[in-house]
């Protein structure tokens, strides 16, 4: 891919949507459509590849018996007319609300243009018939028509609800169009067409306010969202229809599989809209990954027709492509509102404290905990979630057995913060000083412990090792692993040394989410422990080290993330290659928008290379470790569980991709 092409989103399976909500004037389909045009002019200026406007909009909703005069009929369609015309030389799809009149009967119809042309005419499965709503009075529900065509602006078109629209020039985009009401059943259209194919689902509304409706919107455009894996688009009418009865707030979505990427500003008096580009290549790859979509969609087949729109040139500039317009988040496993952070972090850590807890009882009675304690943060996590399980088994925290294993490269401020925190969580603390064995090892062998090469590191991972399996054996315990799922994702560990254990508690959490559990059980678990707050925060305020390689004085020399890259990098990275494969390139492009600035596309292509090379090359690590608990939907690395990989699979494709990222891109 050209440098000068990285950059735009149209090359990397987003496409760009708007919802728009136009103001509205009761009976007046001339107003309508200039309100109509102006905002998708706008849309269509920002890059929009699709707008959807509300039920009726043409006309207004809340016509009442006014929708059966046929000079309100013949200018809604006027108005259609001139909105075709007036978009025709746009490369942007467009669907509007008008009644239309079919068969001798009054339909509430969705209407989708494209090139100046009508491609398909959708009307409203589900009138609703209840409390302030009177539709049947006027418009006939979808499966009361004899006609499957209609005649409208010189074109013969499909009708009716089974119509699936394809953009060419949008590889994944299929569209489906209901109308308001066919939402909020318990099957709607919309999900049938999923099912179809369909990956754009877009429901033109009306919608009035009442208190607390604007929320139950939300929750259901998300959930549809979700549960079709798909797109879904919603908009409502606002300021203009009739506030006779009803009030309006023009609430325009975007949900994209289960998340609300965008929506429009409620209660504006001239009109709003909003854009995102959403992910078609994650809804793809989401598709293929959930089996039971597929065999939902094959009990529920049936028969489907598909228009194609046809292509028009884009005479855009490029430069509205070059910013995604959608949030990434550059810590996917860490939500970024405390709230929703801190119910993550309550939820896995009970998760890590009641999946320790089963295992111990799944074990002889009163089997005890053996655990290295290093004063760094994947080992002060097992800790805390070791003492926490004893909590709830109603055991003594002195059944956790925290070793110190100080070695070559243990500094003065780990040490002590090892044996302060193990004391203060009135675990039971040993020391075995490992320098002595190692030593030992390295005379067996002829090495030379001035060379601090691999074999100097990795003696003193097994010398741990082999003394936490020893002091399990001796203490009727088991060794709790402490390695996290950063680590195994990169192979950061030695092989038969820290990768191994009777059980890995960390190995389903990645290493920015062991950040904020310390930090999350620190303020709440542990909030009245001063002491061991305390700690703690200086544990997270500590270089992130094995601490195999001598210190210079007091201060840490071995700094994983010097030698390995961020791991906030590695992190985001893992999440995409691992929850949707996504390709180098587009994992860096993704990057490059969610870390704004603080990484260059240079260095982010130099760590993805790393983080490449090392997930190949250490697959034989992941292929025999022990069991843990699967934390995230971002997915485990367990060989029994959700990654199955021949350690002697080929990295170079990967490799490929990843170098063909430009170094520099102008902005």
């Amino acid at each position: 891919m050209p440098a000068e092409s990285f950059l735009d989103v149209r090359n990397h399976g987003f496409a760009r949507v708007a919802v728009c909500v136009p103001e509205t004037r009761v009976g007046d389909p001339d107003f309508n459509a200039a309100a109509h045009l102006r905002v998708l002019t706008d849309a269509h200026a920002a890059g929009a590849h699709y707008a959807v406007c509300p039920e009726l909009g043409l006309t207004a909703y809340t016509c009442g018996d006014l929708f059966f005069q046929s000079v309100l009929q013949e200018r809604a369609v006027a108005a259609l007319a001139a909105i075709a015309a007036d978009t025709a030389a746009w490369n942007m799809v467009v669907s509007v609300g008008l009644p239309l009149a079919v068969g001798g009967m009054l339909f509430n119809c969705a209407v989708t243009l494209a090139g100046g042309r009508v491609l398909a005419v959708a009307p409203k499965a589900y009138p609703p018939n209840y409390r302030e709503f009177y539709e049947l009075r006027w418009f006939q529900p979808a499966a009361h028509a004899t006609a499957r065509d209609l005649e409208v602006l010189g074109r013969s078109v499909p009708f009716g609800t089974d119509v699936l629209i394809e953009l060419p020039h949008l590889p994944g985009f299929v569209l489906h169009t209901d109308v308001c009401e066919d939402l909020w059943v318990p099957i709607p259209p919309g999900a049938r067409a999923a099912l179809a194919g369909a990956t754009v689902l877009a429901n033109l509304s009306a919608s009035n306010l009442t208190v607390g409706k604007h929320e139950y919107r939300r929750d259901l455009v998300r959930l549809s969202s979700a549960k079709n894996l798909a797109v879904q688009l919603y908009s409502a009418a606002g300021f203009g229809e009739s506030t006779a009865d009803l009030a309006w707030d023009g609430h325009g979505i975007v949900a994209d599989r289960g998340e609300i990427v965008a929506e429009t500003p409620r209660f504006t008096l001239t009109g709003s809209a909003v854009l995102a580009d959403v992910d078609l290549a994650a809804l793809a790859t989401d598709r293929l990954r959930m089996s039971s979509f597929g065999h939902n969609a094959d009990r529920e087949r049936a028969p489907y027709r598909t228009v194609a729109a046809e292509p028009v040139h884009d005479a855009r500039a490029a430069a509205p492509f070059r910013r995604l317009r959608r949030d990434v988040a550059p810590r996917p496993f860490v939500p970024s509102d405390p709230a929703a952070r801190d119910a993550r972090c309550r939820d896995v850590f009970d998760m890590l404290c009641t999946s320790l807890a089963r295992r111990l009882r799944a074990l002889p009675a009163d089997r005890r905990i053996v655990l290295g304690v290093s004063g760094g943060q994947d080992s002060t996590l097992a800790l805390l979630a070791a003492v926490r399980t004893m909590d709830l088994l109603r055991r003594p925290r002195a059944d956790v057995i925290g070793v110190m294993l100080p070695g070559f490269g243990t500094s003065a401020r780990t040490h002590g913060n090892a044996r302060a925190l193990i004391t203060a969580l009135d675990a039971t603390p040993r020391e075995i000083d490992i320098r002595t064995i190692a030593s030992s090892m390295f005379d067996a062998v002829g090495h030379d412990p001035g060379i601090h090469d691999v074999t100097y590191e990795n003696v003193q991972a097994w010398t741990r090792k082999f003394l936490l399996f020893t002091l399990a054996s001796e203490e009727s315990a088991i060794d709790l692993g402490t390695s996290d799922l950063s680590e195994l994702a990169l192979g950061w560990s030695t092989y038969g040394g820290d990768h191994m254990s009777h059980y890995a508690i960390n190995a389903g959490v990645p290493k920015t989410l062991v950040s904020e559990l310390i930090r999350w059980a620190g303020d709440t678990v542990f909030a009245d422990d001063p002491q061991t707050t305390a700690l703690l925060r200086d544990v997270l305020a500590t270089p992130i080290s094995p601490e195999l390689l001598p210190p210079a004085g007091e201060e840490i020399t071995q700094h994983t993330e010097l030698v390995v890259g961020p791991y906030e990098l590695h992190d985001f990275f893992l999440y995409y290659f691992l929850r949707f494969g996504f390709a180098p390139r587009r994992v860096a492009r993704l990057a490059l928008h969610a870390f704004d600035g603080r990484f260059t596309l240079a260095e982010i292509r130099r760590w993805l290379l790393v983080f490449l090379t090392r997930v190949f090359a250490n697959q034989f690590k992941r292929d025999c470790v022990p069991g843990s608990p699967k934390i995230g939907s971002g997915g485990s690395l367990s060989p029994r569980g959700d990654w199955r990989m021949p350690a002697d699979a080929s990295p170079e494709i990967w490799l490929a991709d990843a170098r063909a990222i430009p170094e520099t891109v102008e902005r």
